[in-house]
């Protein structure tokens, strides 16, 4: 539903009002300054500031300027943020330009681990309420969508759904639809070096159910689990639902430090990481720390869950093999996906396991879901035996290579107190910003003007990093790319804290 731009800057205001963001006798910024901090009209900023003095929210002092009501009753608020009297600084004026949280407040009579998951941070995935620069800028995770080969697709997925087969409508496979494993098994082989049978290939409704399956069938609460720090926030969340002791393990321009891990957890259960692509910070794990990491899981039979994300795309020079590839203890669980590669809305991950864990892993599956839709799988089978996936992915690797020099190309040129961290693939950049920068409060001025800017900080546990953004370019078509990152920096060079 519409509303007027006055009306949202009003209930953003309130919001931040009632959750303590703004505390009684907080001073706020001029009509004139607000107006100039949301680039939006005084007028707005005024009619804004009249509701809320209608209300009783705010309150205006002869020759003093507008504050935050103090009779506001205290129970109404949450623990005071900001010191009253106070111009807020640019940071928490950035706050207040974001949407209002996604996230109510924790209802009563949750578990424990529903309490747990509800307050664990989350990544960006719905829609913004604003859409600019091609609606996608600075998207993470998000392939090019736009060069996606939509009739080929449709046509193959169009003939499952119309003509389904007897065996397609009864309850199926557990592990999945036979030709699409072998398909999967196949396309392994030849990219990644991994030699399985389809009998160890396991379709999932994407990587994050892969995740929470590998977390129910070999973890029990209290198990000690190493976690890349920084790391993902989705493998965090399987972890924490099944009751892991998670450990944090710093990451380095080399990937995990095994080191630090043994030193700190020696006789962990598992090792959650991202060796290709390490997420968020983008660089791959060395040969040295694969080795190691393969000698202390044979050694303590621990398991290693390799989350080989974006392994498919890379711009300078070979990529390493994958860890599966050399798993000569049978150690390794491999998850994989097609949301980067076709598109996140299909839903369609895969497992690759030892043939030793094959028949718990059927028996928690069955457990929940039985069992992935059989259309998409056949499609997606026959989609690939038609080398139609090999051409989408030589296509997409060009597409993403340009837009990923681009994107480079407009941050040095309109940006250039940005420092971009070295990747050599993947889907995103992180760019560093000025150390008197608040990440996670760009982020959200950056999420008011439309653009998705993800805040590294918020995928760390320990390993606090200088403040960055997570700016993904597949998704950003060329044409919207400067646009883009001129309302980046227009965000960045926003206003700065008042010494008054």
């Amino acid at each position: 539903m519409f509303k007027p731009e006055y009306v949202r800057l009003y209930e953003q205001l309130c919001s931040a009002i009632l959750n303590g963001q703004l505390s009684p006798g907080c001073r706020l910024p001029s009509s004139r300054q607000l107006a100039e901090d949301r680039g939006v009209s005084r007028n707005t900023a005024l009619a804004a500031y009249d509701q809320l003095i209608a209300e009783g929210y705010v309150e205006t002092r002869q020759g003093s300027g507008t504050y935050v009501a103090r009779s506001i009753p205290d129970h109404i608020t949450r623990p005071r943020r900001i010191a009253p009297t106070l111009w807020p600084t640019h940071a928490e004026l950035s706050r207040l330009s974001a949407p209002p949280p996604r996230a109510a407040p924790v209802p009563t009579g949750l578990s424990e681990r529903g309490r747990l998951l509800t307050n664990l941070p989350r990544m960006p995935i719905a829609e913004l309420p604003v859409e600019v620069a091609g609606g996608t800028a600075f998207r993470i995770g998000l392939p090019a969508l736009d060069e996606f080969p939509v009739v080929g697709w449709t046509d193959i997925h169009a003939a499952a759904a119309r003509y389904p087969t007897v065996r397609m409508m009864r309850y199926h496979d557990p592990l999945g639809d036979r030709r699409l494993r072998e398909e999967i098994a196949a396309h392994l082989a030849t990219v990644r070096g991994i030699d399985c049978s389809p009998d160890q290939v396991m379709v999932v409704s994407g990587s994050q159910h892969g995740l929470d399956l590998a977390a129910r069938v070999l973890l029990d609460p209290g198990d000690a689990v190493w976690l890349e720090d920084p790391g993902d926030l989705g493998a965090r969340a399987a972890l924490a639902a099944a009751g892991a002791d998670i450990v944090p393990v710093p990451v380095d321009a080399d990937g995990i430090d095994v080191a630090t891990g043994m030193a700190r957890r020696p006789t962990a259960r598992m090792a959650f990481v991202t060796p290709s692509h390490q997420f968020p910070m983008g660089v791959t794990m060395s040969l040295k720390r694969r080795l190691a990491l393969h000698e202390w899981a044979a050694r303590t039979g621990a398991w290693i869950v390799e989350d080989d994300q974006d392994c498919e795309f890379r711009y300078e020079g070979r990529p390493l093999a994958a860890l599966k590839s050399v798993d000569e203890n049978h150690r390794v669980i491999y998850v994989g996906t097609f949301s980067r590669t076709m598109f996140p809305g299909l839903r369609l991950g895969y497992l690759v396991l030892p043939p030793e864990l094959m028949n718990a892993f059927v028996a928690v599956r069955l457990s929940t879901d039985v069992h992935r839709g059989t259309v998409d799988q056949v499609a997606m089978a026959e989609f690939m035996a038609r080398r139609g996936f090999a051409r989408h992915l030589r296509r997409l690797r060009k597409v993403h290579g340009e837009r990923r020099g681009l994107l480079l190309s407009e941050l040095a040129r309109l940006l250039p107190e940005l420092t971009v961290l070295p990747s050599h693939g993947g889907l995103h950049l992180v760019a560093r910003l000025p150390n008197d920068h608040d990440d996670v409060a760009a982020s959200h001025a950056a999420a008011a003007r439309g653009i998705h800017a993800w805040a590294l900080s918020t995928h760390a546990i320990e390993n606090r990093q200088a403040p960055a953004l997570l700016l993904g370019y597949a998704g950003v078509r060329p044409s919207h790319m400067a646009g883009a990152v001129r309302v980046l920096a227009e965000v960045l060079r926003g206003p700065k804290k008042r010494d008054d």
